[in-house]
């Protein structure tokens, strides 16, 4: 019987241990952005090697801080588990690459508490609502973008951007620093804990929406994941409040199809052009 094959993002989020606390990956180049790969991909694979070192399968809170640019090609991941309990479990992790010299440098590190989502309870307390999105046919997708907004990255998802926050690509930021839309995989896989690391950063920054061109790396980036997503694509809301010295913060919810708050995020990103 023939080997059924992996969706992109298991297989380019897929880690070998190497020995104990050591996992090595092979960092696919098709979840780059410009140069360096995408920030929240790269936690999604720190993420699998915290998930196949843990007692407890779904990340519950993960926080990064992004040392240097990661880059396409191999990698090792060292994990360190700082305690297991009934309930959750906490450890570090730290993504690691070599250069041609034999030079090792830290690109990001890690600290996650991990759980089961499966055993949460349905109680629901909420004053958040989902975010005004219009349907996926009334959305631009990626086909729609300029030539300077497709990344690499943009060939593995479905993404499809509300109209009413993407005045930016057409020249005419509102300056409120919102960007919503609609996101699934490309190859339709369905959205798992682990892919709502990434998702937290998939969207386009909201630096964009403040009239700031290039590349808006991350310094910063904390994951609260609250549910088991639903099957189907996600909505994403991002928004900022206050860009100032070069630096803004960027919060972000996750929605899934049956309208629940499965992942939030905040992180600190570094802006470092202006139009």
């Amino acid at each position: 019987m023939a080997e059924t094959a992996l969706h992109e993002f298991d297989r380019d989020t897929a880690v070998t241990r190497g020995g104990p606390g050591v996992h090595d990956v092979d960092l696919s180049a098709g979840w780059s952005i410009g140069h360096a790969l995408n920030g929240g991909y790269v936690l999604a694979v720190a993420g699998r090697a915290l998930a196949e070192s843990l007692p407890h399968p779904d990340p519950f809170t993960v926080t990064a801080h992004y040392l240097t640019a990661t880059l396409p090609g191999p990698a090792r991941i060292r994990t360190d588990v700082a305690r297991t309990g009934n309930t959750t479990s906490t450890a570090s992790a730290g993504v690691f690459q070599t250069d041609d010299e034999g030079r090792e440098t830290e690109r990001i590190r890690v600290l996650a508490t991990y759980g089961d989502l499966d055993a949460l309870t349905d109680e629901v307390g909420t004053t958040a609502e989902p975010p005004p999105i219009p349907q996926q046919a009334e959305c631009f997708s990626a086909a729609d973008s300029p030539e300077e907004f497709k990344p690499e990255m943009g060939n593995r998802l479905d993404l499809r951007l509300d109209p009413h926050t993407c005045g930016w690509a057409l020249g005419e930021p509102s300056g409120r620093g919102e960007i919503r839309g609609w996101l699934g995989l490309a190859d339709g896989r369905d959205h798992d804990p682990l892919s709502l690391l990434m998702a937290v950063d998939a969207l386009p920054p909201t630096a964009f929406d403040y009239g700031v061109q290039g590349w808006v790396p991350t310094v910063e980036l904390t994951v609260h994941v609250r549910a088991m997503p639903a099957p189907g694509p996600v909505r994403i809301a991002l928004s900022s409040r206050n860009l100032a010295g070069g630096y803004l913060e960027e919060d972000a919810e996750v929605w899934d199809s049956k309208d629940r708050l499965v992942a939030q995020s905040r992180q600190l990103a570094r802006t470092l052009r202006r139009r």
